[in-house]
């Protein structure tokens, strides 16, 4: 498994989970996991059920918020952000590579956090968002 990257104190982002990884997750205190991956997305990605029933048989909460890359919307990144709020934390998001989980959290902090602010942190984690810099300057 690749150890998860750090966004914030509540929000870790990583590439795709296998269901064998969320015993490890929980034991280094995670308490939820958010997928970002449409379920088919690759042939051999494991399925949303399959992942939700790993995490809650290691105690985890869990939320499917699938979105596709090139498409991710004011309205996901919205749901993201209620999930960032609702679920108990710390939170590990995935998708792919990671870079979608982190999209949706700098557009779900846009107007609380400078663009420039959230392209720093995704980059220091790893993750280039600049691309997004317009959208998050304008929130």
């Amino acid at each position: 498994m690749t150890q998860p990257k750090r966004l914030s104190d509540r929000l870790s982002v990583t590439p795709q989970i296998d269901p064998a990884d969320m015993q490890e997750l929980a034991a280094a205190g995670f308490r939820s996991v958010i997928s970002n991956r449409p379920d088919g997305e690759e042939p051999d990605q494991p399925d949303w059920t399959t992942i939700e029933r790993a995490a809650r048989d290691a105690g985890m909460d869990a939320r499917h918020i699938p979105v596709t890359p090139s498409a991710i919307s004011d309205e996901d990144a919205a749901r993201f952000r209620a999930a960032l709020e609702e679920l108990p934390g710390p939170i590990v998001g995935f998708c792919r590579t990671g870079a979608r989980s982190t999209s949706l959290w700098a557009l779900s902090n846009a107007g609380q956090r400078s663009a420039e602010e959230l392209i720093r942190t995704a980059a220091d984690a790893g993750y280039d968002i600049a691309a997004l810099h317009d959208r998050l300057a304008k929130r």
